[in-house]
């Protein structure tokens, strides 16, 4: 993922934390804040209780890869948390619950052809 789709920075994490909307699913925990960019950027929250770094590292991944792969609206900044069960579910869950609550919080583009689309290498 390119830099400038990332949330890189501590004052950016904490107002997502402080500021955005809150939604949960069995897997993982999504916060969004709106931001005024032509695109979104991404935080990924693992925390140790997780796994070990391989756990960990493998469930940013999956993540990463379920986002790249649903067409969003652009303008948002989102933070997505993992929850325990998040370490041994395979990619098609995790992409399942990260669509439902994209889709929940009004992410989702509803057109796939949409002119917004928004393009993750």
């Amino acid at each position: 993922m390119r830099k400038q789709l990332r949330l890189r920075k501590r004052k950016d994490f904490d107002t997502v934390f402080k500021k955005g909307q809150f939604l949960t699913s069995r897997l993982l925990v999504l916060r969004s804040v709106p931001n005024q960019l032509q695109h979104n950027r991404y935080g990924f929250v693992t925390s140790k209780r997780l796994g070990n770094a391989v756990v960990r590292n493998r469930v940013r991944r999956r993540l990463k890869e379920g986002i790249r792969s649903l067409t969003t609206r652009p303008g948002r900044d989102i933070v997505i948390s993992t929850r325990a069960p998040a370490a041994h579910a395979d990619f098609h869950q995790l992409k399942a619950a990260v669509a439902s609550l994209f889709a929940r919080a009004g992410i989702l583009s509803d057109d796939p052809n949409a002119s917004g689309k928004e393009k993750h290498p």
